[in-house]
């Protein structure tokens, strides 16, 4: 299990460019649609592999029959750090060994090719919290794409009352000294070094 990228949910893609652009002090890039949740987003490249994206649901797509992933449609307010997604090599494996992450999904956007273990209800473990699993399908990949930005994690805090609980789930797939994990009300916090400093999203 490999972090992959974080992701910012916002009620439209404008609220969510104009918050973390304000935050970092730095350019989202045009990112696509996602047909199958009648979603879309923005993006940024960080260093070391990983990006962020900011997602909303797309008002000209028509709403599917199932839940949106990242729990979109009970989303409101202001945009915020949402959810933190993690890269497989099996997604059938990580699904067989915690059926909680979801049933995998089949996607695609451009030639991009993947599969997402999401939630029948949309909604991640410990009040989405625990990471989406998601597992590349050839070698594309958005990061590759995506002009530099000079900003990078520097760390990913998750907080939720059973932090530890959290963490002990997760201890033997994810190894990453990036990722902490706090006892307190559910969040998630990104400190991300950028040319214009630290900066903080959550």
């Amino acid at each position: 299990m490999r972090l992959d990228h974080l992701a910012v949910a916002a009620e439209s893609l404008e609220a969510g460019r104009a918050w973390v652009e304000d935050r970092l002090g730095l350019r989202l890039e045009a990112g696509g649609r996602h047909d199958h949740f009648g979603t879309h987003n923005l993006l940024l490249g960080l260093d070391q592999g990983l990006y962020l994206e900011v997602i909303a649901i797309d008002p000209d797509a028509p709403a599917p029959a199932h839940p949106r992933w990242f729990d979109l449609d009970r989303f409101s307010g202001r945009p915020c750090l949402q959810a933190w997604i993690c890269a497989v090599d099996d997604l059938e494996a990580a699904v067989a060994d915690d059926p909680r992450a979801g049933v995998p999904v089949t996607l695609a956007r451009g030639d991009l090719r993947w599969r997402m273990a999401v939630p029948r209800d949309g909604v991640l473990p410990w009040d989405n919290r625990f990471p989406a699993l998601i597992e590349w399908r050839g070698a594309a990949h958005p990061a590759q794409r995506l002009s530099p930005s000079g900003a990078r994690l520097e760390r990913l805090v998750v907080v939720h009352p059973e932090a530890m609980d959290l963490q002990a789930s997760l201890a033997q797939a994810l190894r990453d000294p990036r990722v902490e994990f706090e006892a307190g009300a559910s969040m998630l916090r990104a400190e991300i070094a950028t040319p214009h400093g630290l900066r903080v999203l959550q």
